[in-house]
């Protein structure tokens, strides 16, 4: 049987999908909220507090790691770009996780176990 008529297929294309999707909505929001810091947007308007609230959570963890750079109410955070980063390497590892299920075949596997010798 070859990878492609496998019943394990479609599932993991669907989950690989969702990660990315997740990923990219996630990542979308994030640079909302560098560039409204960077261009000093009024926090109290309806829109920069909805992103400034719904990101918080995901920037939390990397708040402290570094300082950020202030230039007259303007923000350049560095730590949302970090945090854009990791949450990125984390989805190519679940990825790389859910690729581990992929059925192959033994011709398949042969193939790969070569070309990580060399």
């Amino acid at each position: 049987m070859n990878s492609y008529n496998s019943p394990s297929t479609k599932p993991l294309y669907r989950g690989t999908q969702i990660v990315w999707y997740v990923l990219g909505l996630l990542e979308v929001l994030l640079a909302f909220r560098f560039v409204l810091k960077l261009f000093g947007a009024n926090a109290a308007a309806s829109f920069t507090s909805l992103i400034y609230g719904t990101t918080h959570v995901f920037a939390a963890p990397f708040l402290n790691v570094f300082r950020m750079t202030q230039v007259s109410g303007n923000i350049f955070e560095w730590t949302t770009l970090l945090a854009m980063l990791v949450y990125w390497m984390i989805a190519v590892g679940v990825i790389k996780l859910f690729l581990m299920g992929k059925t192959v075949s033994t011709p398949e596997a042969a193939v790969k176990l070569n070309s990580q010798e060399g």
